[in-house]
């Protein structure tokens, strides 16, 4: 009878104590891949990131100084054959205004706003964490599995869930400098938008939203899983290469989180400016 309580009581205390170090577990997890996320706003702290910032914050307002001179002059060339559109150029104006003093401090802003609420969303999943699921037949169940008849399905599992990890991972740590790359990017998209061409300025905040909305997603579907992973091992994997996928999905919804898109429309911008810049110049002449 003593043996009995004294093995109800030493596994009640075993599945205390198996759950709190499972919640630190995936609670690590969470804080971990918040951080570097962190790294990729706090990137934006240094000094030399500041100046390339400011660098192309000045250009692009150079930028769209001479797109609203060129509006200007392509409203009077329009206005000789009675088709001038001076709403058209008063609001191409306005937005590109708008535009060349938001271009650096939005995204920026916005990206910290995205890991904020993916810090504190992860750590309140983990909290969940503390409540008695059975976490000691649970993690029997998951050894049941490993050692039972199908070990080369809890191998694929294991490694699955390996590649989740590190592809999250090097997908987090590079996210600032593309976001880096957006800003210098979006810079030369300050030419078109005072003219009322604002097609590849919406394509970059797409590719802004995007980025944020992939911060906040990948990183939290990924704490969920391991979550579930502890439950439901198929499950927890399951969700896990869901997060993999975050990007590929935005994409498909036109907020695609890569750059060519938007480095090939702003050449094609920047060899428009370059162009109409050497007809004023040969007109001036």
């Amino acid at each position: 009878m003593i043996i009995f309580i004294w093995d109800f009581v030493a596994e009640n205390i075993l599945g205390q104590i198996m759950d709190w170090m499972y919640a630190r577990l995936v609670e690590t997890f969470g804080e971990f891949f918040g951080m570097l996320n962190e790294m990729g706003a706090q990137l934006f702290d240094y000094p030399w990131t500041q100046a390339v910032v400011t660098l192309f914050s000045r250009f692009g307002w150079a930028l769209y100084l001479v797109g609203l001179v060129v509006g200007l002059f392509e409203y009077a060339i329009e206005s000789q054959n009675g088709r001038g559109d001076i709403k058209g150029v008063a609001l191409g104006a306005i937005k590109g205004f708008l535009a060349v003093n938001l271009f650096t401090t939005v995204p920026v802003e916005l990206y910290r706003l995205c890991v904020t609420l993916q810090v504190s969303l992860s750590s309140g999943l983990t909290g969940l964490l503390g409540t008695p699921t059975g976490i000691a037949a649970a993690a029997t169940d998951a050894l049941e599995f490993i050692n039972g008849p199908n070990p080369i399905s809890s191998i694929a599992l294991v490694i699955l869930l390996g590649y989740s990890v590190f592809r999250t991972f090097f997908s987090n740590l590079k996210r600032g400098g593309i976001l880096l790359v957006l800003i210098v990017v979006g810079s030369l998209y300050q030419f078109s938008v005072p003219r009322g061409y604002t097609d590849g300025f919406v394509n970059w905040c797409k590719q802004i939203i995007g980025l944020c909305l992939t911060t906040f997603l990948q990183t939290t579907m990924l704490v969920a899983g391991l979550m579930i992973y502890k439950d439901n091992m198929l499950m927890g994997t399951g969700l896990m290469l869901a997060s993999t996928e975050v990007p590929r999905i935005c994409g498909a919804f036109g907020l695609d989180t890569s750059t060519h898109v938007s480095v090939g429309g702003a050449m094609h911008t920047a060899q428009t400016a370059i162009s109409t810049a050497r007809l004023l110049i040969g007109s001036v002449g």
